[in-house]
């Protein structure tokens, strides 16, 4: 077996001078290939396309034949760095100071990706006869539109008969300190766009007019003021925002023909798409009886809520995490979406990676020791996987 590098320090600021802003590679996925092929991981470079949307490079790497098949699923891509003169050190450069290393994606999450292909690489060359298989499903879109990464590639794996049993997603997951946060779900996302139509007028006359707005202010009453579900034990219960109100009218003296409004729905497992399609259109009903109007409603279906259960390999992974940091992880599905909504469909995964503070800040960094503790925390669950597993 070829000598491949496996220090995670040198790994992630190889990764971070590698400009992949999405959906560019920027030289991302070539470094990881070549940690990965020599130390014995078959490598697969998928790039796919589709309409009005860039084309993605994504890798898929696997070493062994055989169950079981734990995954790690991760992205290179990152974040436009913004204004570069009031980072404290270039973005791009992968500079350590005062024991941080600093980059764009250093948390979010190259920082990750080094650390398991660490982890991994050293397992494989100790243990060399291990009975599984380990992958590696690296995308380059997670940060764009996620339509040529992640659920393609998964397609693809299912197509050649390479589903895994388990996946790992190393997000960046904890809050305040390593260890403290393991993500088991993600609350769903739906958003609706509300248009009213009524009649243009003059102010003056508001009896000649038909005013859309009272219409959309009743029905933001209304959402606003209902609760959508209490939660579950896993879920705080769901919310709703407001995010536009708008009637493009400049001037004062005009009752505009035309309002729509914006809002979000981030929900718990006690909902999905259909049933909050339903409850929308209730309220929307119950204004509509009061106060009339044309009404249109548009969904945009960003994902469904999902949950992975608390049972073996949640425990293997929480005990991992305790063994090294001496913390019992709190079990969270808080936050926005992230890859795992679209890995969920084929089998069971939790998220997983360094502390989050500076993501896609200014001066995004990782503690050098915390970057290095990340690595043991993945090998002890490679170890642990394989160990109760095989």
């Amino acid at each position: 077996m070829k000598n491949t590098p496996n220090d995670p320090v040198a790994m992630l600021q190889a990764l971070v001078r590698c400009p992949s802003v999405t959906p560019h590679e920027g030289g991302a996925l070539t470094c990881v290939e070549n940690w990965l092929q020599p130390a014995g991981f078959h490598c697969e470079r998928l790039v796919f396309q589709d309409k009005d949307t860039p084309d993605v490079d994504n890798l898929y790497a696997r070493i062994g034949k055989s169950g079981p098949h734990l995954c790690f699923a991760g992205h290179t891509d990152v974040v436009p760095q913004g204004d570069e003169a009031i980072w404290s050190h270039p973005p791009f450069a992968a500079e350590i100071k005062d024991g941080f290393l600093y980059g764009r994606g250093a948390t979010d999450m190259k920082g990750s990706v080094a650390a398991f292909a660490a982890a991994a690489i050293d397992y494989v060359r100790e243990n060399p006869q291990f009975k599984g298989s380990i992958s590696f499903l690296i995308t380059g879109d997670e940060e764009g539109p996620a339509i040529n990464g992640t659920v393609k590639v998964l397609e693809w794996m299912k197509a050649q008969g390479q589903t895994p049993d388990h996946c790992l997603v190393g997000e960046p997951s904890c809050v305040d300190k390593l260890g403290d946060t393991i993500k088991i779900g993600r609350r769903g996302s739906l958003s609706f766009i509300i248009t009213v139509d009524g009649k243009q007028g003059h102010a003056a006359y508001p009896h000649k007019a038909d005013n859309p707005i009272p219409k959309l202010a009743r029905l933001v009453e209304r959402l606003t003021a209902s609760r959508i579900d209490n939660g579950n034990e896993h879920f705080d219960p769901s919310t709703l925002a407001i995010t536009s109100f708008d009637v493009g009218n400049p001037a004062g003296n005009v009752i505009p023909s035309r309002a729509v409004l914006k809002f979000n729905i981030r929900y718990s497992t006690e909902h999905d798409f259909e049933s909050l399609k339903l409850w929308v259109q209730g309220h929307i009903e119950t204004v509509k009886n009061e106060l009339g109007g044309a009404w249109q409603v548009k969904t945009i279906e960003g994902a469904e809520a999902f949950i992975t259960e608390p049972g073996a390999f949640v425990g293997l992974v929480q005990d991992a995490i305790a063994d090294e940091t001496g913390v019992v992880p709190k079990l969270s599905t808080s936050g926005g979406t992230s890859d795992a909504r679209f890995v969920k469909d084929y089998c069971p995964v939790l998220e997983f990676g360094p502390t989050n503070a500076t993501i896609h800040q200014t001066d995004e960094r990782i503690s050098v020791e915390e970057l290095k503790a990340t690595t043991r925390i993945y090998r002890r669950i490679i170890e642990a996987y394989f160990s109760t597993s095989g």
